[in-house]
């Protein structure tokens, strides 16, 4: 059986899944039971509304909201649920995505929004930053999460040396030359 979600990613268009990847893969691999949904905090704010105030109900430890140009999504979710919601601002042809970065980050007091960089590395951020909120109460959870920055340290670390090898390749084809 699977796991009960421990965290809703939320778009404002099925547009913004090529970004939001980013947060299910890193929820997948972190092993965080998620689930994900399209609703638009313009388009349909009732069904929005209601999942925002039913979520702690399911179960629900975090809301991510990815959305773009007016980006209120974040917003009227975190209006609507004491959960911390984490909003992802997408990035649009319009004002290089700056539009949905404010429209995310400005909210007025008492209604906080974690936000996180714009785009897809944003999108990743937002995965991690949830599943450290949730590993919290999840000691299993939080030793991935040190996993997780052990092997992008690891993976640095080998980079590193490669690029080491190939100047050290470099350097001697040059002298080969002179």
């Amino acid at each position: 059986m699977e796991d009960e979600p421990k965290v809703a990613v939320l778009m404002g268009s099925d547009s913004d899944l090529p970004v939001m990847q980013g947060t299910i893969q890193v929820l997948e691999n972190l092993e965080v039971p998620f689930s994900a949904h399209v609703m638009s905090a313009h388009r349909s704010p009732e069904k929005v509304r209601t999942f925002a105030m039913e979520a702690e109900s399911k179960g629900l430890e975090v809301i991510i909201a990815g959305a773009g140009g007016a980006a209120h999504l974040a917003g009227v979710l975190a209006a609507s649920t004491a959960l911390p919601v984490i909003g992802v601002p997408i990035p649009t042809d319009r004002m290089g995505g700056m539009d949905s970065l404010f429209s995310t980050i400005q909210m007025p007091s008492g209604v906080p929004v974690a936000a996180v960089g714009l785009g897809k590395s944003g999108a990743k951020n937002a995965g991690v930053l949830a599943a450290q909120m949730v590993s919290v109460g999840d000691p299993d959870l939080r030793e991935r999460l040190r996993e997780y920055r052990q092997a992008q340290a690891d993976e640095v670390t080998e980079k590193d040396e490669r690029l080491s090898e190939w100047l050290k390749q470099r350097r001697k084809a040059q002298q080969g030359q002179g």
